[in-house]
């Protein structure tokens, strides 16, 4: 409660002080992920949200903070189980990424880890969803390992 209370504070006052738009998004940004831990799930959506579309209209799509706000905002909808609405995003900006950030970016290996994921964890997920999401994860597993070494803890089996 207290860092929320801050956070809220931070970005209260770049409002009102007239702080620069790219210091407000990350205080917004900062905020929205204090949420989550307190149960307010919607209210963190909502503002990841409109930070990602707040990213999009100051440096468009190929810029690398737009391309983490739209993982981040994507996550978000995952760990709301919103899966039909966070693929669209992430189906959008997985080419984006791999041509901006390059194949062996982490971002990029989030997308395609969150976009595997909302296909694997919908309900209605068919056959082909799951095939594309082993495709989709078979050449980062390679790159991740490639990357970070066999020993991370993301790369042990």
């Amino acid at each position: 409660e207290d860092a929320l209370t801050v956070r809220e504070v931070d970005v209260a006052m770049r409002r009102r002080l007239g702080g620069s738009e790219e210091d407000t998004l990350i205080a917004q940004g900062n905020l929205a992920i204090t949420y989550d831990p307190l149960g307010r799930f919607d209210e963190g959506l909502r503002l990841q949200r409109d930070v990602y579309s707040g990213w999009l209209k100051l440096n468009g799509e190929e810029h690398g903070e737009t391309l983490r706000e739209a993982n981040n905002y994507a996550n978000s909808l995952i760990q709301l189980r919103r899966y039909k609405e966070a693929r669209p995003v992430l189906r959008k900006m997985m080419p984006v990424a791999r041509r901006v950030l390059g194949e062996s970016d982490g971002i990029t290996l989030k997308m395609r880890w969150n976009y595997a994921d909302a296909l694997c964890q919908d309900p209605g997920a068919t056959l082909d969803d799951l095939r594309e999401a082993v495709t989709l994860l078979e050449d980062p597993e390679r790159t991740t390992r490639r990357v970070l070494g066999a020993s991370h803890p993301l790369t042990r089996s």
